[in-house]
Formats: structure tokens, C-alpha cells, sequence
């Protein structure tokens, strides 16, 4: 959800093509031009924000990745004409899947290998997980709202996503049983970098999460483990995302 430019084309694209929602194979078509369409949408935002990010491009894998996964699937049906727009969407529970442009700048951002194991913390729909998912080992996806968390599973099992392990609880926590992780995602916005996650995190292990900032707003950082187990950040762009909630951060906010 960053404070940058937001394309439309690709809502008037689907809009023009799109008749009603019947899971034909036409209609299949013409979701996957508008998902064409979104990651040339990424492609034209990350040289438009490259001072900032310190990336004109993505790597290829990350966009190819972009390029497969069915937002559609991952949106309710009311909203899924909309669903290539480069724009959050409400997913309920007060919850939105995030911009298209901002998951593949995250995921750019954790350099995901093959063999990497990652964790993400915020499910939400799954959409991040998914992406993830075609990129590394294991993804494991902790979410705190029941009904999403449970919804995210069914659907990513349903689609064929064998290597993302979804369970409901207090992501602050993170997931020990399966730590060390090569990348942590993080998909709502924390006071402070939670040190459970530092903790977690492999050295040489990459971090993306945004950070309320005393300045008001929020600030997506990249935080990197050194090998003595110090860590470096760097502010990357200035977003908008949900807060973090659970016991953990609870009391703590600015």
C-alpha cells in the first residue's frame, strides 16, 4: 500500500473484456492479459521509484512469479474484475491484499533463492505466500485473524501450493519450530523491529517490514543480519499498511 503513483489501466482493461464471472475458459483469457498487463504496471513503476528503492528493474524470477499467480483467486468475487488493478483491495475483516507493486518490491527485496525458506507474517489471502511460493523451498505464513488464516489455507491448498504452511496466531512471536529462515516478510505495519523475528532470522538473512515512523506514516525497511548477529536497515519507500496486532506490540506504539 505505498504512497506512489497508482496506474488504472488495467481496472478499465478487464472492465472493457470481462462479462460475467462464469470460470470459462474465455474468461480465464482475459484475466491473464490483465495479469500481463499488471507486471508491465510493476515493471514501469520500479524504474519510476529507483531512486528511491535502488532498483530499476526487478529480477526476472520475481516477475515471472508476478506473472503466474491469480490475484482473482485471492480476492472475493465482488472485487475481482479489480483484482490486476496495482491497488490494495479489501479482503474483509478489515484486511486488504496489498499492491501488487509493493508484493514484488518486498519480495525483490529478500533476494529469494530455490532453496530458501522463508516466513511471512500477515497471510491475509495468501496472495504474498503464493508468490513466495514459486520461488523457494517453504514458505510458512502465520496470520492472527482466524477466519483469514483458515480461508488463506484452504484456498492456497485448493490451488496447488504444497510448499506454504498457514497457521492462525500471534505472528510477533514468529514460528521457532522452523527458524532459521533465510527471509522474513512482513504485511502490517509494527512500532519497532519485533526481536522475535531478528531472532529467527539466518545471518546474511534479509527482513522486509514496514515500521511506523516518528514522523508520522510508515517506512518499509530492509533489515539485513550481519554474521556477529548485529543488524543493518535501511528505509526503502514510505507505505501504508494495516497495523500489527497481537500481545506483543500491544501498549508499545508510538
Amino acid at each position: 500500500m505505498a504512497r506512489t503513483k497508482i496506474h488504472l489501466g488495467v481496472a478499465a482493461f478487464v472492465a472493457s473484456l470481462l462479462g460475467p464471472l462464469d470460470g470459462t475458459a474465455a474468461t480465464d483469457e482475459v484475466f491473464a492479459r490483465a495479469r500481463r498487463q499488471m507486471v508491465d504496471e510493476i515493471a514501469a513503476m520500479a524504474r519510476s521509484t529507483r531512486q528511491e528503492t535502488g532498483r530499476e528493474r526487478f529480477a526476472e524470477r520475481v516477475m515471472d512469479a508476478m506473472g503466474k499467480v491469480p490475484r482473482h483467486r485471492f480476492v472475493p468475487e465482488r472485487v475481482a474484475r479489480d483484482a490486476y488493478r496495482n491497488h490494495p483491495l479489501p479482503i474483509g475483516g478489515g484486511q486488504t491484499i496489498s499492491q501488487p507493486y509493493i508484493v514484488a518490491l518486498s519480495t525483490e527485496l529478500i533476494n529469494p533463492q530455490s532453496e530458501h525458506v522463508v516466513l511471512e507474517i500477515g497471510t491475509g489471502s495468501g496472495y504474498q505466500a503464493a508468490v513466495l511460493a514459486g520461488l523457494v523451498k517453504h514458505v510458512y505464513s502465520i496470520e492472527i485473524v482466524e477466519p483469514l488464516g483458515k480461508s488463506a489455507a484452504d484456498r492456497l491448498a485448493a490451488l496447488g501450493y504444497s510448499n506454504v504452511a498457514v497457521r492462525v496466531g500471534d505472528g510477533y512471536q514468529g514460528w521457532p519450530e522452523h527458524a532459521l529462515f533465510d527471509g522474513i516478510i512482513v504485511t502490517a505495519a509494527a512500532p519497532f523491529i519485533p526481536e522475535p523475528l531478528v531472532t529467527q532470522l539466518k545471518p546474511a538473512g534479509r527482513m522486509v517490514i514496514p515500521i511506523e515512523s516518528p514522523r508520522g506514516g510508515q517506512d518499509l525497511m530492509l533489515v539485513e543480519k550481519n554474521a556477529d548477529g548485529t543488524i543493518s536497515k535501511r528505509v526503502v519507500l514510505q507505505v501504508r499498511f494495516v497495523p500489527m496486532t497481537g500481545k506483543g506490540v500491544e501498549g508499545r506504539r508510538r
